[in-house]
């Protein structure tokens, strides 16, 4: 059997919060601009490189391209696109994280035309940039957009009691725009990426709740791939990698506190919810699109999620890659209190990040790790 050629540059992926929904109150975020990552694009890339991470996630501002409908300026991608070709650094862009151009129903088939015309513009930006077709993320945590927009007005589109129409047209366009890009740019990838949970019932007396919400993690994935609900326009060819985002509290009781990786008894082993995306899924490729958490204990979350990733290959799961997520610290969605979750702090120190030493030391154990397993992008890393 002969086995592919990994799926990224390096088994370590770095994120770049790249958010533009509008938070609680309704005030617009811009975590690219907050970060200063559109200004040291260049730099942030080849810092990357320094601790041998050559893939990277990022993120298109719809708001600001889309200036009216139709009409698009590039102007706040392509510094970042140009600075990716010059470090060489593979990126897997995503077209909408959580936000859109205001004049937008979120609801309507205008959103699902518009973001089909928008992907297809980027594409044909991407193969005149670059001559090669993208690797996207259309719509990042269609599932998680659904809850915190459709049904608690957390965020845009600030509804609530209407999550499962929100995720329905969200479906929509991700299909419509996964089938635009490919007309432009054949050799596209795309990546579907939503959270994996467990939750675990307080009583008895949840036991079904629990297993329908358990059970609805699936969906968003079953949908995209016409397992279910047809009608939206999804299909198994458009079901391309499967990204599987993972953090510290993706495992709770059920209306009550997250789960402790120590709570044998009850939490679940990251690589077995691997294993089940993989097999549910298959033969499809996956990674871990997000993880992280804020702190000291970073270091030590990252060896769990990548130990896991590991194990899951014992379980015949080849799991491609594990993205810090993000890669820098940054101030949170709805105030002020500052996330320290990176692997690079957010002020610069005469124009570079400032390293959270404990966590890039980590890093490289894992590296090595990794390189001695043959595993993933490991493989082809710091090439």
């Amino acid at each position: 059997m002969i086995t592919p050629a990994p799926l990224f540059q390096s088994f370590f992926l770095a994120g770049f919060e790249c958010s533009t929904h509008r938070n609680m109150s309704r005030r617009r975020l811009d975590m690219i601009a907050s970060t200063r990552h559109d200004l040291l694009a260049l730099e942030d890339y080849c810092q990357l490189a320094e601790h041998g991470i050559r893939t990277a996630r990022d993120g298109l501002r719809w708001h600001l391209i889309e200036t009216s409908p139709g009409r698009y300026d590039w102007n706040s991608l392509l510094p970042m696109l140009r600075a990716a070709e010059a470090t060489r650094t593979q990126v897997m862009w995503d077209l909408c994280h959580y936000g859109w151009p205001d004049d937008l129903d979120a609801f309507s088939p205008a959103f699902v035309d518009r973001f089909a015309r928008f992907s297809a513009a980027f594409a044909r930006l991407h193969v005149e940039e670059t001559g090669r077709a993208p690797f996207a993320c259309p719509i990042n945590e269609m599932s998680f957009i659904a809850f915190s927009g459709g049904d608690m007005a957390r965020s845009s589109p600030h509804a609530t009691g209407r999550g499962m129409d929100l995720k329905r047209n969200l479906i929509r366009a991700a299909a419509a725009a996964t089938r635009a890009v490919r007309e432009v740019a054949p050799g596209a990838r795309f990546a579907a990426i939503d959270p994996v949970i467990h939750i675990v019932p307080r009583h008895p007396g949840e036991a079904a709740e629990v297993r329908a919400h358990n059970a609805s993690q699936w969906q968003a994935w079953d949908m995209l791939a016409g397992r279910e609900a047809p009608e939206l326009g999804g299909a198994e060819d458009l079901l391309d990698v499967v990204g599987v985002n993972y953090y510290w509290n993706n495992q709770w009781l059920n209306h009550a506190e997250p789960l402790s990786v120590f709570d044998a008894a009850r939490y679940r082993p990251f690589r077995e919810l691997l294993a089940e995306t993989a097999a549910r899924y298959a033969p499809r490729r996956i990674f871990v699109a997000e993880t992280s958490i804020e702190g000291a204990p970073r270091p030590t979350w990252l060896r769990y999620v990548t130990e896991e990733a590991l194990a899951a290959s014992q379980l015949g799961v080849q799991v491609e890659g594990v993205c810090l997520y993000p890669v820098i610290s940054h101030f949170g969605w709805d105030e002020d209190r500052y996330c320290e979750n990176g692997l690079f702090e957010l002020t610069p120190l005469h124009g570079r990040r400032q390293v959270f030493r404990p966590l890039a030391e980590e890093l490289a154990r894992l590296q090595g790790q990794v390189a001695a397993r043959g595993t993933g992008g490991g493989r082809a890393a710091a090439g």
